[in-house]
C-alpha cells in the first residue's frame, strides 16, 4: 500500500482530449517517515509520516524532541498501517511521485461543521404536508417513539450537530501527477474545507526518495549571424605635388 498526507485545495477542471473532467487538487508531501512501528515493539506495524510546517514556538516540546534529528518543522503527524514498514527508515521522504495517473486511491478528510441541524437537513427527512389544516409542523421530526416503554430509544434520528466527522471518500481516480509542484489532481469531490488535512492511500509499492522531475524546457540556439568580410582597403599612392622653385632675380 501507498499513501501520502496533504492539503485539500479548490475545485477545478482539467482537459482531457475533448473532455473536461472536475478534479480536486492535493496539495501532498513531501512527508517525512518520522517512526516505524513494528509487532515486536508496538504490535502492529505503521509507518508515522510529518507533513507541513509551522512556527517551532507553535510545536509541542515533546514534538519537537521526536523529531529533532531529522530538521523539520511539522504541523502534522498520521499513522498508516502497512505490512512493509520494516523496509523503510526514518528520515525516508515520501512524494507525489510514488503515484501514477490512473491509480485509484481512498481519500479521507473531516467534513465541514454545519452547527445544529433539523432533521430535514441533517437525515434527508421528507417533511410533513403544508395543506390541509397543518401549521407549524413542516419540518418537525415527528414521533420518536411508543408511549410504552415510555422513553426514546438510543441511536433515534433526531436534530444535532451535524458535520465535523472523519469521512472518506472511495475509488477515487488519479487524473494528473505534479511532481515540481507536488500536487495530486483527484476526480470529483474530497471532501472537507479547503486548506484542510486529507490522507490519501492506495494500492501499490510505496516508493521513497525519489528526485523530482523537472518540467523539459526547449532551448533556442540563437540563429547564427552571416558573417560580413571585411573590406580590405588598397593602399592609394598619392603623389606629392611639385612645388615651383622660385628663380632668383639678379
Amino acid at each position: 500500500m501507498k499513501f501520502i498526507s496533504g492539503k485539500k485545495m479548490s475545485m477545478t477542471q482539467v482537459w482531457n482530449g475533448d473532455k473536461v473532467i472536475g478534479v480536486t487538487p492535493v496539495q501532498a508531501g513531501p512527508c517525512v517517515i518520522t517512526q516505524v512501528k513494528s509487532k515486536t515493539k508496538d504490535g502492529y506495524e505503521a509507518l508515522q509520516l510529518a507533513y507541513g510546517e509551522r512556527k517551532e514556538k507553535n510545536i509541542n516540546k515533546p514534538q519537537r524532541g521526536h523529531v529533532k534529528n531529522l530538521n523539520i518543522k511539522p504541523a502534522h503527524f498520521r499513522e498508516f498501517r502497512t505490512d512493509q514498514a520494516e523496509s523503510f527508515k526514518v528520515g525516508d521522504v515520501v512524494t507525489v511521485g510514488t503515484f501514477k495517473v490512473g491509480d485509484i486511491v481512498n481519500v479521507t478528510g473531516t467534513s465541514k461543521g454545519k452547527g445544529f441541524q433539523g432533521v430535514v437537513k441533517r437525515h434527508h427527512f421528507h417533511g410533513f404536508r403544508k395543506t390541509h389544516g397543518n401549521k407549524d409542523q413542516e419540518r418537525m421530526g415527528g414521533s420518536v417513539g411508543p408511549k410504552g416503554p415510555a422513553h426514546v430509544f438510543k441511536g433515534m434520528r433526531m436534530g444535532g450537530r451535524m458535520g465535523g466527522d472523519r469521512v472518506t471518500t472511495t475509488n477515487m481516480e488519479v487524473v494528473e501527477v505534479n511532481e515540481a509542484e507536488n500536487i495530486l489532481f483527484l476526480k470529483g469531490a474530497v471532501p472537507g474545507a479547503i486548506n484542510g488535512l486529507v490522507l490519501i492511500a492506495g494500492q501499490g509499492d510505496l516508493q521513497v526518495n525519489l528526485k523530482a522531475v523537472a518540467p523539459e524546457v526547449p532551448v533556442e540556439t540563437p540563429a547564427e549571424e552571416p558573417k560580413v568580410e571585411a573590406a580590405v582597403e588598397t593602399p592609394v599612392e598619392i603623389k606629392a605635388e611639385e612645388t615651383p622653385v622660385a628663380q632668383e632675380t639678379k
